[in-house]
């Protein structure tokens, strides 16, 4: 399995994550699955971190051998820094054929951030939801696409159109919890949960 880590890269044409994943629209599927670690073309990852601004924080993602990821690290709050990230691009994927998003992870009782994008580039608009985890115990999350909420460094961008689920070109974690300290997250997988017209 071919994985690669970077602390930090200039642009997003550096960003390509391997042949594109097939559209939605090609099959009819119950549930497609963007994230996978057990998967033997899954995707690599990057490491983005408050280093960017000058900040301390650390992280990486690494695989486990029973088939999740594990992104872990410190938060520092020196420097006038406070995040922690990775993320993957996972080529152009239409999915408004479906609700959202559903994680399986275990985590340290921390609030993390699930965060996608609908372009290709480094720098720009994500779109986040906040999900609490439970110390030591495995969780399944579901979020809807309508409650991703655009955000651009910290804040709500004015006139940000709401996030587009048929164009999903990344997906990602995020620690900014203000609480300085290690942290853990494995990760299962990210998949999308069932049509709109399905009840969840």
């Amino acid at each position: 399995m071919k994985r690669s880590i970077v602390l930090l890269i200039p642009a997003l044409a550096m960003f390509a994550a391997g042949a594109p994943l097939p559209a939605v629209g090609d099959t009819v599927e119950a549930s497609v699955k963007l994230i996978d670690f057990s998967a033997d073309d899954s995707c690599e990852w990057f490491v983005i971190n408050d280093g960017v601004m000058g900040g301390l924080s650390r992280s990486d993602i690494r695989p486990t051998d029973h088939g999740t990821g594990i992104f872990a690290g410190v938060l520092s709050l020196e420097n006038n820094g406070g995040f922690a990230s990775v993320r993957a691009a996972v080529g152009h994927r239409d999915l408004s054929a479906f609700t959202g998003l559903e994680i399986r992870v275990l985590g340290d009782g921390r609030p993390y951030q699930l965060r996608l994008r609908t372009d290709d580039r480094f720098d720009g608009i994500a779109y986040r939801t906040v999900f609490e985890t439970r110390e030591g115990e495995w969780i399944t999350v579901r979020r809807a696409f309508t409650e991703f909420q655009p955000t651009y460094r910290g804040r709500t961008p004015r006139d940000a159109t709401p996030l587009d689920p048929a164009h999903i070109h990344q997906v990602g974690f995020m620690l900014a919890d203000k609480q300085p300290g290690s942290f853990s997250l494995e990760i299962d997988f990210v998949r999308t949960w069932p049509a709109a017209s399905e009840e969840p």
